[in-house]
C-alpha cells in the first residue's frame, strides 16, 4: 500500500492510494488518528486494506500534498553511504556512519519548489531512500532491525554546499528552508521485500545524475538502525536518510548547482517517482 499526507478544504490528513485516486483515512482507521505518523505509532496502517474495495474518495487534483511525514520526530540523515560518494570527495573509510540532522521545517512536498536560498548559489541535489520508523525502540539488534521499518520513501536531501563547509559541522547546508523534498508517497514496508535490489535514479532536466542501486550502501539499513538507536530513542515516525550515490553536482568537473528553473527528479522503481522544480528564495 502506498501512504501520503495531504491538506484537503485547509485541513491536514492522510490517506491511502487507491488507483489513480486516494482515500481519505482521516479519523476512519480510528477516531484519534488524524496524521499518518499517528496512524504508525499506533500501528493501524494495515486497516486500510479492506477501504480500498471501496475505492477512491478523493482526486489527487482534490489534495495539496504535504512531506510524507510533515512532522516527525527526528529526521537522522546519513553522509557518504555510498562508495562512488565517498571516493568523489575524497573522504577516508570510517568505521562508523557519519550522521547529521536535519528540521521537519526544512521538508516540502513532491511538487513543490526547492528553494535556492538567497545567501548561495550552491544548492545541489542528493537522490536518496528514506527509510520511515514503524516500531520505535533503542538498542535494536541489526538482526531485529527490518522489523521496525514501517515504509520507505524518495528524498531529495538537497544541500546548500559553500554552508555545508563553513566549519566541520556542516548541519547548516544541510537544513535550509525548502531543501528537503520527501514524497510522494510510503511504500509500506511489507511490498518490499528486499530493498537492495532497489534502483535509485536522479534526473536534473531529463538527465540522468545519479544512478545506483541499494545493495551499494556501505553501511546497510539494518546497521543504521541499530547504530542509530543506540544513541537516541527511535520513534515512530522517525526517518532515516540512507545516503546519495556519486555524481552530486558540486563534484562536477565543473561543478553543476542548480539553478532556478530546473527540475529534478527521484526515482526509485516501486517506491516512488518525487519531482520538484527549482525557484530563487524570494
Amino acid at each position: 500500500m502506498k501512504f501520503l499526507s495531504f491538506v484537503r478544504r485547509g485541513q491536514p490528513g492522510f490517506g491511502v492510494v487507491s488507483g489513480d485516486g486516494v482515500i481519505d483515512l482521516t479519523g476512519r482507521l480510528d477516531p484519534q488518528v488524524r496524521s499518518l505518523r499517528k496512524a504508525i505509532e499506533l500501528g493501524v496502517l494495515d486497516r486500510a486494506e479492506a477501504l480500498i474495495a471501496r475505492g477512491p474518495g478523493l482526486r489527487m487534483s482534490d489534495l495539496t500534498l504535504l512531506p510524507v511525514i510533515p512532522d516527525p520526530d527526528k529526521i537522522l540523515c546519513i553522509g557518504l553511504n555510498y562508495e562512488s560518494h565517498r571516493a568523489e570527495t575524497r573522504r577516508l573509510d570510517n568505521a562508523y556512519p557519519t550522521l547529521f540532522a536535519r528540521y521537519a521545517d526544512s521538508q516540502i512536498a513532491h511538487g513543490q519548489h526547492l528553494l535556492r536560498p538567497r545567501v548561495s548559489d550552491r544548492l545541489d541535489y542528493e537522490g536518496e531512500l528514506a527509510v520511515i520508523i514503524g516500531k520505535g525502540g533503542r538498542y535494536i539488534p541489526a538482526q531485529e532491525a527490518m522489523a521496525h521499518v514501517a515504509g520507505y520513501a524518495c528524498y531529495n536531501d538537497g544541500t546548500v554546499r559553500d554552508w555545508q563547509r563553513h566549519t566541520h559541522q556542516f548541519m547548516p547546508g544541510k537544513t535550509f528552508p525548502g531543501t528537503g523534498a520527501f514524497g510522494p508517497v510510503m511504500v509500506d514496508a511489507a511490498a518490499i521485500p528486499d530493498y537492495r535490489k532497489l534502483r535509485i535514479v536522479t534526473q536534473v532536466n531529463s538527465e540522468t545524475v545519479q544512478d545506483a542501486t541499494l545493495d551499494q550502501l556501505i553501511f546497510p539499513i539494518e546497521e543504521l538502525i541499530a547504530y542509530c538507536s543506540s544513541f537516541t530513542p527511535l520513534q515512530p515516525g522517525d526517518v532515516i536518510l540512507t545516503g546519495t550515490p556519486g555524481g552530486v553536482g558540486d563534484r562536477r568537473d565543473p561543478p553543476c548547482y542548480l539553478q532556478p528553473g530546473d527540475v529534478v527528479s527521484v526515482e526509485i522503481a516501486g517506491v516512488g517517482h518525487l519531482v520538484n522544480p527549482v525557484a530563487a528564495e524570494s
